[in-house]
C-alpha cells in the first residue's frame, strides 16, 4: 500500500515510523515531512505543505495513494476530508464540521453541555466590554480562550484581573490570533492534573488508546510559559484503571451521540484533554480532532498492533471487532527545544549525536529539523537549499551530495524510550540526550515527576 501523510512534526514522524513497520505498507509520502522522516525506511518527503489541500489531492491522484492520514488540525478544519471523500479518495480524519470540536472552543463547549459531559462553567462573548464585565463578576483565577485555532497559543490561565482583561483585549480588540479572535470563551479555572485521553472511532465503535500525560510548561517544576509540550509519558497513572474504563462512557460516547443527533458523523481520533482533581473528579478541558503532540510519540511505540490495519478499519467503517494491543511497561519522551522557545529562537543549527543516542530501546523522533545539502564549491553561488527542493535534481544527476541535519523549529527533537517502568524509560532518555548536541539546546530534566 502507498500512504500519504500530511504534516511535518514529531507526531507525523511517529506515525510514519509506525506505519512503515506494517507489512501492508510499501511506500509512505510525507508532506512536507522533516529531517527524520526523510531518513525512515519506505518514506519520502514532498515539497507540499500540509494545508495545501489541492496539491495534496493532485499528488494522491497521480501516485494512486491508497489512503491519506492527516496529522495537524488545520487541514481538517479546512475540509480536506470532505474534499478527498467527495472525489473518491480514502482519508483518515474527521470531516470539516466534526473538526469544529477543535476548531471552535465555543462549539465544543455547546456540544459538551448538550451531551451532559462534565466540563468547566463557561460563557462566550464577541464584545470585549461584556467579556470584561463577566470576568469582574466571576473573579480570578479564570481561563480566557480564543475561540478558533491559534496554534496552541490562544489560552490564558489568568491569576490576576490584569492578566484576564489583557487577554480579552488581545483576542477581541487587537485580534492577535486573526480569524481565531472572532469570539472569546471565558471558563471557570479547574485544578488538578491534566491528562490526554484519545480514542479511535468510526462513528459507531470506540476503541480507547493508551492514556498519556504531557508537560506544557517550558521549565522544570512546571514553571514558565506554556509550550506545545516539553515531554510526555504513557500510561498516565493519575487515571486509575476504573476511571480509565469509565471515561469513554461519561465523555466520549455522549459527545458522539450528540454529534450524531446534529447529523455529524465523527470518524478518526477524538482526543479529550481531561482535568483530574485531587478527589478524582474528571472534567473535560477541551477536545482535539487528531493525534496529540508529543502524546503520539509515546502512544505509538507502546502499540504492538498494526496501525495501518486500524486506520483502514476506521476509514472503511469496520472498527467493530478490531483489536488494538499494547506492549507492557512504559514509554516516555523528552523534547529537545531551541533556546528561547516558545518565544524567539534560532534555526539552522547543526545537530549531531542522534545515531549514537538511538541505542538501548531509544528512538529519536524529529519535530523541527530539516536536511541541508552540502554542495561542492562550484555550486555554492546558488546557496543551500532544503533537501526536498533538490530531490528531483539529485535524482536526475545521480549525485549523492552529503547532507547536514539542522534545526528548523522551536521543538526540535523528541528523545523517546521504552522501559519496564517509567523510571527505566526516563533513565535511558537522559543518557541518550547527553550524546546529542545543537547550540543552545534546552530541555526539561523533570519529565515524569508527577508520576514518579
Amino acid at each position: 500500500m502507498k500512504i500519504l501523510i500530511a504534516g511535518s512534526g514529531g507526531r507525523e514522524h511517529a506515525i510514519a515510523w509506525k506505519l512503515s513497520a506494517s507489512p501492508k505498507v510499501s511506500k509512505i509520502y510525507i508532506a512536507p515531512g522533516n529531517g527524520g522522516t526523510a531518513l525512515e525506511a519506505k518514506c519520502k518527503n514532498l515539497a507540499i505543505q500540509a494545508d495545501d489541500v489541492q496539491a495534496l489531492f493532485k499528488f494522491a491522484i497521480e501516485k494512486d495513494i491508497d489512503f491519506t492520514v492527516v496529522g495537524p488540525e488545520v487541514p481538517l478544519a479546512l475540509g480536506i476530508v470532505d474534499f478527498f471523500e467527495a472525489n473518491g479518495l480514502k482519508i483518515f480524519g474527521p470531516c470539516q464540521i466534526a473538526a469544529q470540536m477543535e476548531a471552535s472552543k465555543a462549539f465544543a463547549k455547546d456540544v459538551m453541555t448538550a451531551a451532559g459531559v462534565p466540563t468547566a462553567k463557561y460563557k462566550q462573548f464577541t464584545r470585549a466590554a461584556e467579556a470584561k464585565h463577566y470576568i469582574n463578576e466571576q473573579g480570578v483565577p479564570i481561563v480566557v480562550k480564543a475561540d478558533g485555532l491559534a496554534a496552541g497559543k490562544g489560552v490564558t490561565v489568568a491569576h490576576t484581573m490584569e492578566e484576564a482583561l489583557h487577554a480579552v483585549d488581545d483576542i477581541l480588540v487587537k485580534k492577535i490570533f486573526g480569524m481565531a479572535s472572532s469570539k472569546v470563551v471565558i471558563e471557570q479555572c479547574l485544578t488538578g492534573q491534566e491528562l490526554s485521553y484519545l480514542v479511535m472511532t468510526d462513528g459507531k465503535t470506540v476503541i480507547p488508546l493508551s492514556s498519556a500525560q504531557d508537560h506544557k510548561a517550558a521549565y522544570d517544576g512546571d514553571k514558565g510559559p506554556n509550550t506545545g509540550g516539553m515531554g510526555a509519558y504513557s500510561p498516565a497513572p493519575v487515571l486509575t484503571d476504573a476511571q480509565y474504563a469509565k471515561v469513554t462512557d461519561i465523555v466520549i460516547r455522549p459527545v458522539l451521540k450528540e454529534l450524531a443527533r446534529r447529523g455529524i458523523d465523527y470518524k478518526g481520533i477524538l482526543y479529550a484533554g481531561l482535568m483530574v482533581s485531587e478527589t478524582g473528579e474528571i472534567n473535560v478541558i477541551e477536545f482535539n480532532c487528531r493525534f496529540g503532540d508529543p502524546e503520539t510519540q509515546v502512544m505509538l511505540p507502546k502499540m504492538s498492533s498494526d496501525l495501518c490495519e486500524h486506520f483502514l478499519a476506521v476509514i472503511e467503517d469496520r472498527l467493530e471487532g478490531e483489536k488494538v494491543t499494547w506492549h507492557d511497561g512504559a514509554v516516555a519522551t523528552v523534547v529537545l527545544a531551541s533556546g528561547g522557545y516558545p518565544a524567539e529562537y534560532k534555526t539552522g543549527l547543526p545537530i549531531t549525536g542522534i545515531e549514537e543516542a538511538e541505542k538501548d530501546d531509544v528512538k529519536v523522533f524529529h519535530a523541527g529539523t530539516t536536511l541541508k545539502i552540502i554542495k561542492p564549491m562550484q555550486l555554492e553561488d546558488t546557496g543551500d537549499q532544503d533537501i526536498t527542493e533538490l530531490a528531483e535534481f539529485a535524482e536526475d544527476t545521480d549525485i549523492d551530495y552529503p547532507e547536514q541535519l539542522v534545526s528548523a523549529g522551536g521543538r526540535v527533537l523528541n528523545v523517546t524510550a521504552t522501559g519496564e517502568n517509567l523510571r527505566s524509560a526516563l533513565d535511558k532518555i537522559y543518557k541518550a540526550i547527553a550524546k546529542i548536541h545543537f547550540d543552545d539546546m534546552h530541555y526539561r530534566k523533570d519529565i515524569g515527576h508527577r508520576a514518579l
